[in-house]
């Protein structure tokens, strides 16, 4: 399957803009909040609310620079604390997820950094009731290697998602829901490797990545 770049570019913005929607527009019910609240202990807590909502809008935009961007400011190789700070933040409000970095290099390229992120956002989104997210990877030989081992009391990864890992198409097409999806195959793709997607045991799921790091 084929997506032209710009059709491509809108499914990513658009995946973008429906994950900022809830904290962009609790900000704003905030503020709508604010304006006529005149108890000083319910002003406090709206201004709560506003810095949660303020924080978890930047936390997307830094991960969604990373996972979906050209990361500018950074060079072919990216230092990992980067993608550390963006998953952590990504995930920061869900006090039901546990995050395990198990990332051994300082640096990681670009395209791989892409691939951790958007694999480590589908695994923790699979997490429906909480669990632990483990994330490793590592270059050696010339060849990436990622790792993404979820666990939890349940996982659910919709089937096109996972068709569009391992295969890079769907039923239905690449869809704003399987924009990350769709980038990671690709990526896997041109680095002459792929994305595998296992169960080993109940309760658990791998997601791995290997190709080259040129």
């Amino acid at each position: 399957m084929t997506v032209s770049p710009v059709d491509f570019a809108s499914l990513l913005c658009s995946r973008l803009c429906h994950d900022l929607l809830s904290p962009v527009g609790a900000l704003n019910n905030g503020l709508e909040l604010l304006a006529d609240e005149t108890d000083p202990p319910m002003r406090e807590r709206c201004m709560e609310l506003l810095a949660d909502s303020a924080r978890a809008s930047a936390a997307k935009l830094k991960f969604f620079r990373l996972a979906f961007g050209s990361a500018g400011g950074f060079g072919d190789m990216v230092d990992a604390r980067e993608a550390q700070s963006a998953v952590r933040g990504l995930f920061g409000a869900n006090k039901r997820l546990e995050i395990g970095w198990l990332v051994e290099d300082d640096t990681l390229p670009k395209a791989a950094i892409k691939v951790l992120l958007n694999l480590a956002m589908i695994a923790g989104e699979a997490l429906v009731r909480g669990g632990r997210l483990d994330i490793g990877g590592e270059s050696h030989g010339g060849q990436v290697e990622i790792v993404v081992q979820i666990e939890g009391p349940r996982i659910l990864l919709d089937p096109e998602l996972r068709r569009m890992l391992v295969d890079g198409e769907g039923e239905e097409g690449v869809t704003a829901r399987g924009a990350a999806a769709y980038l990671v195959h690709t990526l896997a793709r041109q680095g002459g490797g792929g994305i595998q997607v296992s169960e080993p045991a109940e309760g658990v799921m791998i997601f791995g990545a290997v190709f080259n790091a040129g």
